[in-house]
Formats: structure tokens, sequence, C-alpha cells
């Protein structure tokens, strides 16, 4: 901070008045809680978008992002910027041994599915992909040895710039390395150029996942069919209380009678009214 306490990183300043306008948007438009501690945090993400609009100031990047061209061409990458993108292949590992051993045992017991009606999962905050491409591994690998008939993953983020990367299935080495290398052999293919240490995800499994734009706080959501499984993990802590419950009950909304709901781990939904019940450690079903 200066000496009026504005921040000031790489010799830009956020005036805190700016700062509140960009928060009260953020909030409103996303959901997002922005406090006066992430201040700083904010000034250095929009500082690229200032540097590659060669504009000096944070007031002239507000008022260019709503002018009507900035509504067009900015307002995505501005999303980009302000947006947390943190995932990983098989994060939270127990979620996907409790889906395999115990949701769906359960929901073939009770013959949910059929030839006419595939297993619906929806990854409702994909980011780069690597939440929905671990559950097609992880789908894919059980319909081997079980009944399931077929299976179709919704994967939405409310980042056109991280869904175009989701869709390509295309990731470096290194972040591949927690998915099992069984998996790995099966599933991905090495790019044929071994300095560039990329791998692709098979074409089999890209074709059971569908990629769509969606905000969370937009209403009412583009999903036509209700979801047998919904992850929303790591997603609500970024909002405040009353927006964590209103966004919980539209997907209930979009939910099947007895579907599952998987949050993260730093994540409860206790105190909230939803058609919920808990049947395991951040994972519910619905009444």
């Amino acid at each position: 901070m200066d000496q009026n306490g504005e921040a000031v990183a790489g010799g830009y300043t956020m005036r805190p008045e700016t700062f509140a306008r960009f928060s009260e948007y953020i909030q409103d438009a996303l959901g997002i809680k922005m406090g006066g501690n992430k201040q700083v945090m904010l000034q250095a993400r929009l500082m690229k978008r200032l540097r590659a609009l060669d504009l000096k100031t944070y007031e002239q990047y507000y008022d260019y992002l709503f002018s009507e061209e900035g509504q067009k061409s900015e307002l995505p990458l501005f999303v980009h910027q302000v947006t947390t993108n943190k995932t990983d292949f098989f994060r939270e590992p127990a979620h996907y041994k409790h889906l395999t051993q115990s949701v769906l045992p359960a929901l073939l017991r009770e013959n949910v599915f059929s030839f006419h009606h595939p297993l619906r999962v929806w990854s409702s905050a994909c980011s780069t992909g690597e939440e929905p491409y671990t559950l097609a591994m992880v789908l894919n690998d059980f319909a081997e040895s079980q009944p399931l008939p077929d299976f179709r993953i919704l994967a939405t983020d409310i980042s056109p710039a991280v869904l175009q990367h989701a869709a390509q299935g295309v990731y470096d080495e290194a972040r591949v390395s927690t998915v099992p290398f069984p998996l790995q052999k099966k599933y991905l293919m090495r790019s044929r150029d071994p300095q560039k240490k990329l791998v692709r995800i098979v074409p089999e499994l890209r074709a059971k996942v569908n990629f769509q734009w969606l905000n969370l706080m937009g209403q009412p959501y583009d999903i036509a069919e209700r979801q047998d499984i919904i992850f929303c993990r790591n997603v609500i802590i970024y909002f405040s209380r009353q927006t964590q419950e209103t966004v919980l009950a539209h997907m209930c909304d979009h939910l099947v009678s007895g579907g599952y709901l998987f949050m993260g781990h730093s994540e409860n939904l206790s105190g909230f009214s939803l058609p919920l019940r808990q049947v395991a450690t951040t994972v519910y079903r619905k009444k």
C-alpha cells in the first residue's frame, strides 16, 4: 500500500473506490466475495490486462470494461482473470473411491440406468478439465466390469478461456502425474515430439464430455436434463453465505431424486434448507 492506502504493484495503482466498484460487480455478477483483503490480489491479476491494452489506470480499464466494445471482447478475459482455476487430476481422491464403491453400486441396485437412460454427471466448475476427465476415466473403468450401459458428463465453467483449453484435452506431462500409471497408459496419448512433453486425453473419453459455458449465478441454467450426480467441489467457498444456499438450491433442482451431490472437503451445508441428507463426508443425497 502507498501512503494514501492505495494498492500499488508494478507501477500501477488501484484506488480504494475503484476496487469497491470492481468488487461490487464481481459479487453481483459472479457471486464471488471480494473483501478488502483481496485488493492487492485483484490488482495484480488485472494488471496483465492493463498492460495488454496499454492502459495507464484501473479507472480507464473499468470504463473500457463497461463500454460496448469491452462487454463484447474484454469481459470474458476479465472473468478469466478474477476467477480461481485451481484443479488437479484425481483431486480429493476419496471421492472417486466413494463414487465407485458406494454411489454407483447403489444406483445400479436401484435400476436407475438403462440403454435409454445413461448415467448423467455434471462437473459444475470444471476449470481446465481435469475433474471431468478424471470422472470419465473412473466411470469408463467401472463400466468395463459392471453393468453400466453408458455415461455422459456435462462440464461447465464461467471462463471461456479455460473451457477452450479443457475441450482440447491437452496437458503438460507434469499435470498428469497424479493419474495412476495404468490409467495413464490407457487414456493418455503422448506427443509425437518428446521435446514438447505433452499428452492428450484419448478421443473416446473426450467424446463423453460436453463442455458448456455457464454462470452459476445466472438463472435459469441451460441444462435440459436432470443429473444423477453433481460435483460442486471448492466452488461455493468463494460465494457469500446467501449466494451459497441460492446456488445449491438451483443445483438441487437439476438433480434427480436420489441423486448425489459431491462437495469440497472445506465446504459444509450445515444450516442450509436443502432437500439433501449427508451420506458420507461432503457427499449428499437428494431426498
